[in-house]
């Protein structure tokens, strides 16, 4: 499942982040509608809006269907001939959508057959791993592998399509597949979008954390095919929607349990404790051998505890049974990363409260 992300960056720079080609090939960068309504935040949770894309033909009937808009929107669909006059007396959960089974219920089946496809936009999402034996649960932060690049030294507006990837050097944002609605309130007043998001079976690599995981878009290609409804047809765009491999994670604090919290310490990276009944094998008990005698924590555990914690390169090994790999330098380039962001902190907003 899916029910907290982070996606705190600015709008300008998220824009930036969302540059793509048109049908024509031509570099563009996304339009806002209703910017102001964006708010950034390193904890999201349902009934906040956050920023998802979408075609521009949903706006504009003679527009070109390749062509996107960033929007906000409420997450937690609102079916369009829901009659209540107040869209939290919705009896039923809508936050996220089984792909199993989209088709079969009205509340999603009817928008996807309008071509209502949108994208989800966020650093990543957490999710929660219940610990063996007690009652507690391990938050993760959960995103795509990194690729390190070099600063462009710039941190205004691109004046031209070719500097876009220049100032764009952040981290790559994680694009979700959503279904979105437009509700209008019964006695009259502004329409509510809002949107669910897509959820299938878990990898392999994340199945120990939970057995669901939100249906990743993983490249322009697949974005493109999901947005564009006027080429490609919702059982195309159904082929779009499956589990993916490329994806890493690391172990975050408790900090992020609670959504009123909204700090880069919701999404920074700790060190777990390894357990002694911990089985591995391979490179899982080299790995773990290694810690034994090198851990960082261990020889400085004489010396007082810094401001900034120790950011271990192999957070994803530590997790129980887990097959994912070890993606080396992606916790370190997320630790360089909010750094950078340190002191562009956005100005977080009144947080919403579940």
């Amino acid at each position: 499942m899916c029910g907290r992300t982070s996606c705190h960056l600015p709008r300008d720079v998220l824009t930036r982040a969302c540059a793509y080609q048109d049908r024509r090939g031509q570099q563009r960068l996304p339009e806002w509608r209703d910017p102001d309504k964006y708010c950034p935040s390193y904890n999201k949770s349902p009934q906040s809006d956050s920023p998802v894309l979408l075609s521009r033909l949903h706006f504009e009937k003679d527009a070109d269907s390749s062509e996107r808009i960033i929007a906000p929107m409420r997450w937690g669909l609102v079916p369009s001939w829901f009659k209540e006059s107040d869209p939290s007396k919705l009896q039923f959960n809508t936050t996220n959508c089984r792909s199993d089974t989209i088709m079969e219920k009205r509340s999603f089946k009817v928008p996807l057959g309008k071509g209502r496809r949108c994208v989800v936009l966020a650093d990543g999402f957490y999710e929660w791993q219940r610990c063996q034996g007690t009652n507690q649960r391990q938050p993760y932060f959960i995103y795509f592998p990194q690729i390190k690049t070099e600063k462009s030294g710039s941190t205004g507006a691109a004046d031209s399509p070719e500097n876009w990837e220049k100032v764009w050097d952040n981290w790559r944002l994680l694009t979700m597949a959503g279904i979105f609605d437009c509700w209008e309130p019964p006695e009259g007043g502004d329409v509510l979008y809002s949107y669910t998001i897509i959820t299938v079976d878990s990898c392999k690599g994340l199945s120990d954390i939970h057995h669901r995981m939100p249906a990743i878009l993983d490249g322009e290609e697949a974005v493109s095919k999901w947005l564009d409804f006027g080429e490609v047809s919702t059982q195309e765009a159904l082929k779009l929607i499956h589990s993916t491999e490329n994806i890493t994670f690391h172990a975050v604090s408790s900090v992020v349990n609670n959504s009123r919290n909204n700090t880069p310490q919701c999404l920074a990276p700790v060190s777990l404790v390894v357990k002694k009944e911990l089985k591995a094998s391979g490179s899982s008990q080299r790995m773990l051998q290694w810690l034994a005698t090198k851990s960082p924590k261990k020889e400085d555990s004489k010396t007082p505890q810094k401001e900034e914690s120790y950011v271990p390169q192999w957070s994803s090994q530590f997790l129980q049974k887990s097959s994912l790999p070890t993606k080396r330098g992606t916790a370190g380039l997320l630790e360089q990363w909010l750094k950078r962001e340190k002191e562009e902190e956005p100005v977080a907003k009144r947080p919403y409260s579940q």
